[in-house]
Protein backbone atom coordinates (compact mmCIF):
# COMPACT_ATOMS: atom_id res chain seq x y z
CA UNK A 1 0.00 0.00 0.00
CA UNK A 2 1.51 3.34 -0.88
CA UNK A 3 1.90 5.72 1.90
CA UNK A 4 -1.15 9.10 2.68
CA UNK A 5 -0.96 11.70 0.76
CA UNK A 6 -2.27 15.37 1.41
CA UNK A 7 -4.50 17.29 -0.91
CA UNK A 8 -6.18 20.67 -0.98
CA UNK A 9 -9.49 21.02 -2.58
CA UNK A 10 -10.50 24.54 -3.59
CA UNK A 11 -14.24 25.00 -4.05
CA UNK A 12 -15.37 29.03 -5.15
CA UNK A 13 -19.18 28.83 -4.41
CA UNK A 14 -21.51 30.02 -7.31
CA UNK A 15 -23.10 33.18 -6.81
CA UNK A 16 -25.80 32.69 -4.21
CA UNK A 17 -24.94 29.14 -3.36
CA UNK A 18 -22.52 30.50 -0.69
CA UNK A 19 -24.66 28.22 2.24
CA UNK A 20 -25.20 25.84 -0.18
CA UNK A 21 -21.34 24.69 -0.76
CA UNK A 22 -20.76 25.27 2.85
CA UNK A 23 -23.52 22.04 4.11
CA UNK A 24 -21.76 19.98 1.35
CA UNK A 25 -18.20 20.73 2.62
CA UNK A 26 -19.73 19.80 5.82
CA UNK A 27 -20.71 16.16 4.69
CA UNK A 28 -17.95 15.24 2.17
CA UNK A 29 -15.03 14.33 4.90
CA UNK A 30 -17.25 11.85 6.96
CA UNK A 31 -18.09 10.46 3.66
CA UNK A 32 -15.03 9.84 2.47
CA UNK A 33 -14.41 8.70 6.21
CA UNK A 34 -17.09 6.24 6.39
CA UNK A 35 -15.94 4.86 3.11
CA UNK A 36 -12.09 4.29 4.52
CA UNK A 37 -10.59 6.84 2.05
CA UNK A 38 -9.12 9.17 4.03
CA UNK A 39 -7.11 9.03 7.28
CA UNK A 40 -7.85 10.08 10.75
CA UNK A 41 -6.05 13.17 10.57
CA UNK A 42 -7.56 16.48 11.37
CA UNK A 43 -8.43 18.28 8.04
CA UNK A 44 -8.34 21.86 7.73
CA UNK A 45 -10.81 24.56 6.42
CA UNK A 46 -10.15 27.44 5.19
CA UNK A 47 -11.85 30.47 3.36
CA UNK A 48 -10.10 32.87 0.71
CA UNK A 49 -10.86 36.40 0.60
CA UNK A 50 -13.06 35.80 -2.67
CA UNK A 51 -15.28 33.04 -0.99
CA UNK A 52 -13.10 30.01 -1.80
CA UNK A 53 -13.20 27.44 0.76
CA UNK A 54 -9.86 25.47 1.08
CA UNK A 55 -10.41 21.96 2.63
CA UNK A 56 -7.13 20.47 3.27
CA UNK A 57 -7.15 16.52 4.01
CA UNK A 58 -4.99 13.44 3.45
CA UNK A 59 -6.06 10.15 1.77
CA UNK A 60 -5.01 6.72 2.80
CA UNK A 61 -3.44 6.54 -0.32
CA UNK A 62 -3.35 7.16 -3.94
CA UNK A 63 -5.18 4.53 -4.34
CA UNK A 64 -7.66 5.20 -2.09
CA UNK A 65 -8.01 8.49 -3.73
CA UNK A 66 -8.71 6.32 -7.23
CA UNK A 67 -11.16 4.27 -5.26
CA UNK A 68 -13.59 7.28 -4.79
CA UNK A 69 -13.94 8.00 -8.41
CA UNK A 70 -15.64 4.32 -8.31
CA UNK A 71 -17.73 4.63 -5.14
CA UNK A 72 -21.84 5.92 -5.80
CA UNK A 73 -21.73 7.66 -2.29
CA UNK A 74 -18.95 9.22 -2.66
CA UNK A 75 -19.73 10.64 -6.53
CA UNK A 76 -22.89 12.10 -4.90
CA UNK A 77 -21.35 14.24 -2.72
CA UNK A 78 -19.38 15.31 -5.77
CA UNK A 79 -22.01 15.98 -7.52
CA UNK A 80 -23.35 18.13 -5.55
CA UNK A 81 -20.04 20.10 -5.33
CA UNK A 82 -20.59 20.44 -9.15
CA UNK A 83 -23.86 22.05 -8.28
CA UNK A 84 -22.77 24.63 -5.81
CA UNK A 85 -19.36 25.40 -7.20
CA UNK A 86 -16.09 25.77 -9.09
CA UNK A 87 -13.43 23.75 -8.72
CA UNK A 88 -10.25 25.98 -9.08
CA UNK A 89 -6.79 26.45 -8.25
CA UNK A 90 -4.57 27.85 -5.53
CA UNK A 91 -2.97 30.18 -8.09
CA UNK A 92 -6.26 31.22 -8.90
CA UNK A 93 -6.49 33.13 -5.31
CA UNK A 94 -5.40 36.57 -4.87
CA UNK A 95 -3.37 35.44 -1.52
CA UNK A 96 -1.43 32.60 -3.82
CA UNK A 97 0.74 35.61 -4.62
CA UNK A 98 2.16 36.55 -1.24
CA UNK A 99 4.80 34.90 0.75
CA UNK A 100 2.65 33.14 3.73
CA UNK A 101 -0.80 33.78 2.40
CA UNK A 102 -3.33 34.14 4.89
CA UNK A 103 -6.80 32.78 5.42
CA UNK A 104 -9.67 33.01 7.53
CA UNK A 105 -10.37 30.02 9.52
CA UNK A 106 -13.54 28.13 9.14
CA UNK A 107 -15.01 25.27 11.85
CA UNK A 108 -18.35 22.88 10.75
Amino acid sequence: MSEPTVSIALYRPHPGKEEDLQKVVKDHLPTLRREGLITEQTPLHLQANDGTILEIFQWKSIAAKDEAHQSDVVMEVWEKFMAVAEMTTLSSLEEANQPFPNFKPITF
